[in-house]
């Protein structure tokens, strides 16, 4: 059986970077990409606040650049998913595809979350040209423009309310005749002038052509259908961190976020950290995860040194 000094699962920024740090580290790592080989970031088009890019950068070309210099100094990286572990005593134990079963000194999870889509075909037609699950990523694209943000929680009110700030236009397209989301959030919403609240609302269907969205197809409690005419469509009904496989040995919160020690890398589990957007349900950017999967690195390597 292969015994893994460093195991690295999950092939986004903080997968790639913590491989960047343990290649140099002398750390032989191995890395699992996943189903989605350069995350979340890779749905996305163009990435202007990267730092290092003035004119901002392809999302695909920013994870290829992250992975090849993983690759130049030493990192092993493999497609594969890690569909099973065993974390009860080191070397820890874990299989890959359900078929192949590895040993690893030490592991970081770096598999990131997943944002919940409401699962329309048009919605995944359009995935990168109008359609998004990041205001903070993707708003500057609509500036002065029309868009709309799905959801009535806190998330989407503050995406509505940052979106505000940029665009000409905000709709929030709300399925209850009420917001979830904190009084606070609620009253800073109510006092934006340029966001409409679309209460009592379902999408049918996101409208475009070739050049992106166009619009949304609503449907109201009612059942009158009606369309809004937008150039941005904003996902704000939430995350799956892809934790599950790690359930039963690693600590999670409600919400499946693995939690970590403090500021550190750290899990429940000595020897196993996690790093990115699986235990990060604040910030979620590239750029933390990043830092994220540099610290997972630097914490491995003293783990390794002290074992």
């Amino acid at each position: 059986m292969e015994n893994i000094r460093c195991l690295i699962i999950g092939g986004g920024p903080a997968g790639y970077t913590a491989a960047i740090y343990a290649s140099r580290a002398g750390l032989a790592p191995v890395l699992y990409e996943g189903m989605e080989p350069g995350g979340q970031l890779t749905t996305t088009t163009v990435v202007e606040n990267f730092p290092g890019f003035p004119e901002g950068v392809d999302a695909n070309q920013l994870m290829d650049g992250m992975r090849a210099q993983a690759q130049r100094f030493g990192a092993d990286i493999r497609r594969g998913v890690v569909t099973a572990v065993d974390f009860s005593g080191r070397p820890f134990k874990l299989t890959i595809d359900g078929e192949t079963d590895i040993e690893a000194q030490a592991v970081i999870v770096a598999t990131g979350a997943t944002a919940r889509y409401l699962g329309l075909p048009s919605e995944q037609k359009f995935r990168g040209m109008g359609v998004s699950a990041c205001a903070t990523c993707d708003g500057f694209f609509y500036r002065k423009k029309d868009v709309a943000v799905v959801g009535g929680g806190d998330t989407a009110c503050e995406e509505a309310t940052y979106l505000a700030g940029i665009c000409r236009k905000v709709y929030m397209i709300v399925r209850r005749d009420v917001l979830r989301a904190s009084v606070a959030m609620q009253e800073k919403v109510k006092a934006t002038p340029n966001i409409e609240i679309l209460w009592n609302c379902n999408t049918q269907e996101v409208l475009g052509d070739g050049s992106g969205v166009t619009g949304a197809r609503l449907v109201r409690k009612d059942g009158k259908v009606f369309d809004i005419s937008i150039d941005g469509f904003f996902l704000a009904i939430g995350h799956h961190p892809n934790s599950d496989f790690v359930k039963g040995f690693i600590d999670t919160d409600e919400n499946g976020y693995i939690i970590t020690e403090g500021k550190s890398t750290r899990t429940n589990v000595e020897g196993v950290f996690a790093a990115g957007d699986v235990q990060d349900p604040r910030f979620r950017q590239a750029i933390t995860a990043a830092a994220s999967g540099c610290k997972a690195a630097l914490e491995v390597e003293k783990f390794l040194l002290s074992h």
